[in-house]
C-alpha cells in the first residue's frame, strides 16, 4: 500500500498539472555537461552531483532536461507561455546535518520528482510564477496538508534565480514546518546560457524567461502525508481525492505491528 501510496501521489500531481495546460513528457536522466551548465547546476552544484562515463551526468531534476527542450531556438511570442511537467527519478549528493535528518527517507541521493517548467515573455513571468506556487499550495491543502509559503531572501537564492520561494508543510512529529517543494523564476538568465530567445511581432528578438517549480518530492510528501493522516491505531487515512488513484481504498491499515 506504501508503494502505491507514492504512485498515486506522482500521478494525481500529473494529472492535475496536465489538465491545466502541461505537456508531459518522459525525458532522459543523463544528460551532457553542458545541459547541467546551462540550468545552472554547474559549476556551483558538481560537488553535489552525480558523474557518469563520458563527462555526463545523471539529473537532479527534470528542470535540466525540460529547460533544455528549447536550447538554441526562437520561440514564436504568440506560442508563449509553454508549460511543460514531468515525473523523473532524481541524483543528488544531500549532505544531511547531523543526527536524525541523516536516517530515513527526509534526505536521499536517489528520488522521484515531479517538476513543472515554463517558458514566458518576460512581461509576465513574475505573473505566472505567483501562478506556480500557488497550484502547489492548493494540491497539498486539497490532501488536508497544512502548508505554507516562504518567501527566499537575496542572499539564499542561487545563482541564476531573480526570486524563489519554498512551500513548506507541517510536520506534527518535529511541531515545525519543513521545505516539502520550492518554485523560482530564473528571469532571462537559463535562456541566456541556452540561447533561447523569443521573436516578437515587430520582428525583433529577446530572451525568454523561463521559471521552474517542484510540484512533490516523493520522499519529503509521503512524511508529510504519513505524519499528517496518521491515527491513533497506526492506520492512515486517504483523502478523498486521492482515493480514486488508491483503488477506492479510504484507509491504509498496517500489516505489520510492533511487539
Amino acid at each position: 500500500a506504501g508503494a502505491r501510496l507514492e504512485r498515486a501521489l506522482i500521478n494525481f500531481f500529473l494529472d492535475t498539472h496536465t489538465s491545466r495546460g502541461f505537456k508531459e513528457w518522459w525525458p532522459p536522466i543523463v544528460v551532457k555537461r553542458q545541459t547541467m551548465f546551462g540550468t545552472g547546476q554547474l559549476p556551483k552544484f558538481e560537488d553535489d552531483a552525480y558523474p557518469v562515463s563520458g563527462d555526463n551526468f545523471l539529473i537532479p531534476t527534470a528542470e535540466v532536461v525540460l529547460t533544455n527542450l528549447h536550447a538554441g531556438e526562437v520561440l514564436d511570442a504568440d506560442t508563449l507561455p509553454r508549460r511543460y511537467t514531468a515525473f523523473t527519478p532524481c541524483f543528488r549528493e544531500e549532505a544531511g546535518s547531523a543526527g536524525r535528518d541523516t536516517r530515513g527517507i527526509i534526505r536521499q541521493h536517489e528520488f522521484d520528482k515531479v517538476e513543472m517548467v515554463k517558458f514566458a515573455k518576460p512581461e509576465d513571468s513574475m505573473k505566472w510564477y505567483e501562478q506556480m506556487w500557488q497550484y502547489s499550495v492548493a494540491l497539498f491543502r486539497s490532501l488536508d496538508i497544512p502548508v505554507r509559503q516562504l518567501e527566499c531572501c537575496s542572499g539564499d537564492l542561487a545563482d541564476l534565480k531573480v526570486k524563489s520561494c519554498d512551500i513548506e508543510a507541517w510536520s506534527p512529529r518535529q511541531k515545525k514546518y519543513f521545505e516539502v517543494c520550492s518554485c523560482s523564476n530564473l528571469g532571462d538568465a537559463q535562456a541566456r546560457r541556452l540561447h533561447i530567445r523569443v521573436k516578437g511581432k515587430d520582428g525583433k528578438s529577446y530572451l525568454a524567461h523561463t521559471l521552474n517549480n517542484t510540484c512533490v518530492a516523493p520522499p519529503r510528501m509521503l512524511i508529510a502525508f504519513l505524519e499528517n493522516h496518521l491515527q491513533a491505531d497506526g492506520s492512515v487515512t486517504i483523502p478523498k481525492v486521492l482515493q480514486p488513484y488508491m483503488g477506492g481504498l479510504e484507509v491504509m491499515v498496517p500489516t505489520h505491528k510492533k511487539g
